[in-house]
């Protein structure tokens, strides 16, 4: 049977680990404001809005939600691992819910006892939280900045979260196979975007069965699209759309991502519409030899610097470093974007069970951008690339 969840077991296992943790720190408890670290050791997830809301970890006693009452019938529903549920009515409300917490805690016997914390005004919200800290409502309280604890914890994926990636992965392909089908001249791209994701969507619920269920909030739980990385816009990163249509000569820029029990991998792949330039065949190759070397240096006890240098490297010796944009990769997992980084900077050393996008790139201004990315997770003697489709331009020339 696939895999479509993390199990009730796993996330026991991890408030276990957070306890254990605590007790080595000397905190009585854990006051988390993060709706991924809600998610990451509980399942609960939910849509993060003004409303304040945190979930304790004491090293005794129940896990309980601090929040708004809009989610006290929703969380029953998604998890057994918050036994209490505490809630004020609304936000900012005529008794601030900053107020209610304090009065939460108390009744908790927290206010007098030293919490590791990750956020020290005591809540996030979408907007950025504007309001008076849970510091200065429990001044008796000792709270220690604890963010780490649970970002550590993610760092390296169990058995369980690959498992989720690779599920995720093949309906990466299967969503970048769709939009490839549909992007020609005179398509707009979130068209042929939505057309792509709709399909994949379908496929992978009829395949998983009528138990899975997307546990991030997004337009659809596989898609694909280029987010109007069309033609010169293709040379910018992280644009966002373009009014033009699909023309001949373009070089677009596509991108893959499946919900799996709240994980997503990644995949990219730079396509060229019509017959290749002489010089987009040779960016293109360039760039995927630079990809190549990067996934070459992957592997336990490699520090991520490594590879980022090693793929620079690549970029410069052709003459195209005043071309790079961004670092070859990031951290993957219930986000996006997640430690540790493939940068010069970041010397963390590779483990077994880490889980990395590799995507060097390179980007000409008013010409055209060149980026593949695939997610790669660290073995044991080496690396998996979980990820599969076609890299070579022949297959991705329209």
């Amino acid at each position: 049977m696939v895999r479509t969840e993390i199990s009730e077991e796993e996330h026991r296992e991890r408030i276990g680990r957070v306890r254990e943790e605590l007790e080595r720190r000397n905190l009585d408890a854990l006051y988390l404001t993060s709706g991924t670290s809600f998610l990451y050791l509980t399942g609960f997830s939910y849509i993060q809005t003004e409303r304040p809301a945190a979930i304790i970890v004491p090293v005794e006693g129940e896990v309980t939600f601090l929040g708004p009452v809009i989610e006290k019938d929703h969380i029953p529903l998604k998890t057994r691992i918050i036994k209490e549920i505490l809630t004020y009515p609304d936000y900012p409300g005529e008794k601030h819910p900053m107020d209610f917490f304090a009065q939460f805690l108390r009744e908790m016997k927290l206010d007098k006892k030293r919490m590791g914390i990750d956020n020290l005004a005591g809540a996030s919200a979408r907007w950025g939280y504007k309001g008076p800290k849970i510091t200065q409502k429990l001044p008796d309280a000792s709270f220690v900045e604890a963010k780490d604890l649970v970002e550590d914890m993610r760092l390296i994926k169990s058995e369980a979260e690959i498992e989720l990636l690779k599920e995720s992965a093949k309906w990466c392909a299967v969503a970048t196979e769709l939009l490839q089908r549909e992007l020609k001249p005179g398509v707009w791209d979130p068209v042929a975007s939505l057309k792509a994701s709709l399909q994949a969507s379908q496929a992978m619920k009829e395949s998983l069965g009528g138990k899975y269920e997307p546990q991030r909030w997004t337009l659809a739980p596989a898609h694909a699209g280029l987010r109007g990385q069309v033609g010169a816009m293709s040379a910018i990163p992280h644009a966002m759309s373009i009014g033009r249509v699909i023309r001949k000569g373009d070089v677009l820029g596509t991108g893959a991502g499946a919900d799996v029990g709240g994980y997503s991998s990644e995949l990219e792949r730079t396509m060229v519409v019509g017959k290749p330039t002489e010089g987009q065949r040779r960016r293109f190759e360039v760039m995927l030899k630079a990809q190549v070397e990067a996934l070459m240096t992957f592997g336990p006890g490699i520090k991520c610097s490594e590879v980022d240098r090693r793929a620079a490297k690549v970029f410069r010796d052709k003459g195209y470093g005043d071309s790079l944009r961004h670092h070859t990769g990031h951290g993957m997992g219930l986000e996006g974007h997640e430690p540790p980084w493939l940068d010069v900077g970041d010397n963390t050393v590779m483990q077994p069970g880490m889980v990395f996008s590799c995507e060097p790139g390179i980007y000409f201004p008013l010409d055209a951008g060149y980026r593949h990315s695939d997610t790669v997770v660290v073995t044991e003697d080496g690396a998996e690339i979980v990820t599969s489709y076609p890299r070579d331009l022949e297959s991705l020339t329209l």
